[in-house]
């Protein structure tokens, strides 16, 4: 029963974190219009986007405080799908915004406990901007120029649509969002010298403190609440064939680092509280020869050697999308 209450505790943590807060995860373009694993942004010429995706979780264990991985009881299997509809839209030149709304469904039966729900998860909102007026793609090198890299500044604001555990959810299996407010800073760093993709993609999010007076449909106590200030780092490179019709599959690799300091109850840290994940992923993206339609597939599998996480479950995801452009 304690690792029963251990895990609950901590996968009320879980569902904006391994997907809301992993933007490169909405199947977004890069600057070149490609199989990009990027956030949710309009390739340069690009109007409007349409992105839907689907992704399978399944959770196999968790690491603890310590960063020692634990396996779950026997007769266990959670799992999680999220449905996710994404729109991006130029603004002027050099901004665009976007719009990302989940639906989640739960499917978890952990030590012979089973338990379904289903709701709207966080809603994100984006705003980007771009450093550059044309695209940053090259065919080869020819000057010092060709080597500048596409550079995108943006904002994020996260809204708690989802089920939160500080409202009517009877269990953390229940919960589809974590009840909080967050802002995040961006910077995306992107280079592409056919066939060759590199970029990086730095997130720093701070969360907004708000009162609680229930916790699982129980009135409490009320009190202020503020979970930790977070950083998240993600690595790409990827190899782009040009088919004979020019139809392009892109191939991507990934590498995901995240960090969550600790939560703060009336000003008081709360002990424990702290979270961290590394992952690795790739995805296959194949796109039309004027990138107008793109479909994606892809995996991330969060590690679970020593040191691949704290106070996190492990996880592994398996990814589908498709998204449109309008140029």
């Amino acid at each position: 029963m304690m690792l029963f209450q251990f895990f609950c505790r901590r996968r009320v943590l879980l569902p904006a974190l391994v997907w809301m807060v992993s933007p490169w995860m909405a199947w977004g373009a890069s600057c070149c219009g490609g199989g990009g694993d990027s956030t949710l942004i309009l390739p340069k010429e690009a109007a409007t986007m349409i992105s839907l995706s689907a992704g399978w979780e399944r959770y196999d264990g968790f690491w603890d405080n310590t960063g020692k991985y634990l396996a779950d009881p026997e007769d266990s299997n959670l799992n999680q799908t999220r449905l996710t509809t994404g729109l991006a839209y130029r603004l002027a030149p050099r901004w665009q915004g976007s719009l990302s709304i989940p639906y989640v469904m739960n499917d978890n039966r952990y030590a012979g406990e089973t338990s379904r729900s289903q709701g709207l998860g966080d809603t994100s909102l984006g705003l980007w901007y771009e450093n550059f007026d044309n695209t940053m793609c090259v065919y080869k090198v020819d000057s010092l120029a060709d080597l500048m890299p596409a550079v995108y500044l943006g904002a994020a604001l996260t809204l708690p649509t989802g089920k939160s555990p500080y409202g009517k959810s009877k269990s953390s299996f229940d919960v589809t969002g974590r009840g909080f407010y967050r802002l995040d800073a961006n910077l995306l760093v992107e280079k592409t010298i056919y066939p060759i993709t590199v970029s990086i993609q730095t997130t720093y999010g701070t969360h907004m403190q708000r009162p609680v007076n229930q916790e699982y449909g129980r009135y409490v106590e009320p009190y202020q609440k503020k979970l930790g200030d977070r950083f998240q780092v993600t690595y790409l490179a990827g190899y782009t064939y040009f088919m004979d019709n020019l139809d392009t599959l892109t191939l991507n690799l990934t590498w995901t680092d995240l960090r969550e300091k600790e939560a703060s109850i009336n000003g008081n840290k709360e002990p424990a509280s702290d979270m961290a994940k590394k992952s690795a992923g790739g995805s296959l993206a194949w796109a039309t020869m004027n990138k107008d339609w793109v479909v994606t597939g892809g995996f991330s599998q969060a590690l679970k050697a020593a040191g691949g996480g704290r106070n996190f479950p492990v996880t592994e995801t398996i990814s589908l999308g498709v998204r449109y452009v309008d140029f």
